[in-house]
């Protein structure tokens, strides 16, 4: 795809050919922000939805919740519950991970000329202040990865700014690094704790053992995340495990370490992003690493 082809005007009519192509999407407001929550999910009083981080019971049929709102179904897009928001929405946008997507958000020209000399080329987008780099495959999103980038993908939502230009790639290594990279220098913030502990991308330095490529491991990884991600309805706490208990035994033969833990969050993040609360989500990938070793809790 070489040329962007002229946008249709209706923000609707937008939103439904990109859930056409599997593309889970959400009306945004004047100032690129999601529609504020109704009454009923105000401060998430309903509790929340069940595939937010903090699962909850909430089934509220508004476009509440932000990035957990995005949807495929026509049915929901065009309903009544949602008609008020497309009047007046000013943009739409989508859950990158739904679309087994990452977006490397690139905020000011430093950040582009940055991007440009570190890493591979992709899909571009541009954007009102900078580009949209967007590869295929998920990870765990977070803000300020360096001066003017973000990373969007796990429980984020992008503006769609039309399908951009040039090839898709599958995502490197070199973008997966800039987490751990900011998670290795970030200073903890006092009296904030974090229910989730902060774990690095998996990398060589953590499997010096391991007899396998990165790119073999991501390449894995990405697809056992796809495969969480693809069970929405049911049976993603079980999908988590099997990944899991599949990426083991592909070490079995690994001298060791393989540093198999770092690929643990994806996974806990991608089943919590469709439902499974996170205790379970997190046993059951516990459980399926360790299934080869006999050490399942």
């Amino acid at each position: 795809m070489t040329q962007h082809p002229t946008p249709p005007r209706d923000p609707l009519t937008t939103a439904l050919n990109l859930a056409r192509s599997g593309v889970p999407v959400l009306p945004l407001r004047a100032g690129k922000a999601p529609f504020g929550n109704c009454p009923a999910c105000t401060k998430n009083a309903c509790g929340g939805r069940p595939n937010m981080k903090q699962t909850g019971p909430c089934t509220c049929p508004k476009p509440c919740h932000a990035w957990a709102a995005a949807t495929t179904d026509p049915t929901v897009i065009n309903s009544r519950e949602w008609a008020g928001a497309w009047r007046e929405a000013a943009a739409v946008a989508y859950h990158p991970a739904g679309a087994r997507l990452t977006v490397v958000d690139l905020d000011n020209t430093d950040a582009v000329a940055w991007a440009q000399a570190h890493l591979p080329p992709t899909r571009t987008v541009t954007t009102t202040r900078g580009q949209h780099w967007i590869y295929r495959g998920t990870m765990r999103s977070t803000h300020d990865v360096r001066p003017g980038v973000d990373i969007k993908s796990l429980m984020q939502y992008a503006r769609w700014l039309g399908p951009g230009t040039g090839r898709m790639i599958l995502l490197p290594d070199a973008v997966r690094t800039l987490i751990a990279r900011e998670e290795a220098t970030a200073r903890p913030t006092p009296g904030v704790a974090s229910s989730t502990p902060a774990r690095e991308a998996w990398h060589r330095t953590v499997a010096t053992g391991c007899r396998h490529t990165a790119s073999y491991v991501h390449t894995g990884l990405d697809r056992g995340v796809a495969m969480v991600l693809a069970r929405t309805e049911s049976g993603a706490g079980t999908q988590a495990y099997s990944v899991a208990a599949f990426l083991a035994r592909q070490h079995a033969a690994c001298p060791g370490p393989c540093g198999l833990d770092t690929l643990t969050e994806p996974i806990v993040a991608a089943a919590v992003s469709v439902g499974v609360p996170e205790p379970y989500a997190r046993r059951a990938v516990t459980n399926g690493l360790a299934h080869t070793t006999g050490e399942a809790a």
